[in-house]
């Protein structure tokens, strides 16, 4: 069992090693992994080599907690996989294409898979307008709005098509100020997002309103997969535990 742990414990670290150097966000819950693996790992020797033994009480408590914080997470992960394989159905009346990460005036991985898959199902939607949904926040020359319709328009989408929304800094305002710039909330819309994000995404904009909805799952980043699937847990219990599904 230490074994086991302290391989768990040294990959979480390199994981986090890993993360860090590619600038992702969230990514110190691999460190905080690391650490409570290998302290696990001290504290069952510690109580070994002084012939301790941990009370029932104790025992119980630590089991319960472990096995609801278990039960929940596998849950939560049942609901992002139902949606990660979200499509387009029929004509669609607006396309929502949630902003992300813009490095000075290039698009992330992440967003570049979104536009793609956006333009990939725009004619087959019926030629929808496409609404651009992001601000510009920290290290981005513009915003994710225009970065998203500089690389759409020589994909030869048409200008008339493209919708700036371009002061949202979240996935909550991307819905909310979509809907004020357009009456997309009772027309037939899709939202395109990475697929690990989709589930997370109708659920907000069913809970704003949105009367016609489907989620259209992007492709995202094999190496960081895992990373995303947790930190997209944790942002869909921040969303329930908020009120914001």
């Amino acid at each position: 069992m230490d074994i086991l742990l302290g391989i768990l414990g040294t990959v979480c670290v390199a994981y986090f090693t890993v993360l860090l150097a590619a600038g992702m966000d969230f990514s110190w819950i691999w460190l905080a992994a690391g650490f409570f693996l290998g302290g696990a790992v001290l504290v069952r020797k510690f109580m070994t080599v002084h012939s301790l033994v941990m009370g029932k009480g104790l025992k119980y408590t630590l089991f319960l907690v472990i096995g609801v914080g278990l039960t929940v997470f596998i849950v939560t992960e049942c609901f992002i996989i139902s949606g990660m394989n979200g499509k387009s159905s029929g004509k669609l009346d607006y396309i929502i294409i949630l902003g992300a990460q813009v490095r000075g005036d290039t698009p992330s991985r992440a967003l570049l898979l979104r536009l793609d898959k956006a333009a990939e199902v725009w004619k087959e939607s019926g030629e929808p307008t496409l609404l651009l949904s992001g601000g510009k926040g920290d290290g981005e020359n513009i915003s994710e709005a225009e970065c998203m319709r500089r690389v759409l328009a020589k994909k030869g989408i048409p200008q008339e098509k493209l919708i700036l929304e371009d002061q949202s800094a979240s996935t909550v305002e991307n819905l909310q100020f979509c809907a004020k710039i357009s009456d997309c909330k009772e027309k037939r819309t899709g939202i395109v997002s990475n697929n690990f994000h989709v589930y997370r995404a109708k659920q907000l904009a069913k809970k704003q309103g949105y009367a016609d909805i489907c989620g259209i799952a992007a492709k995202s980043d094999w190496r960081f997969q895992v990373h995303y699937m947790v930190r997209e847990a944790f942002a869909l219990v921040k969303e329930k535990l908020t009120g914001n599904i």
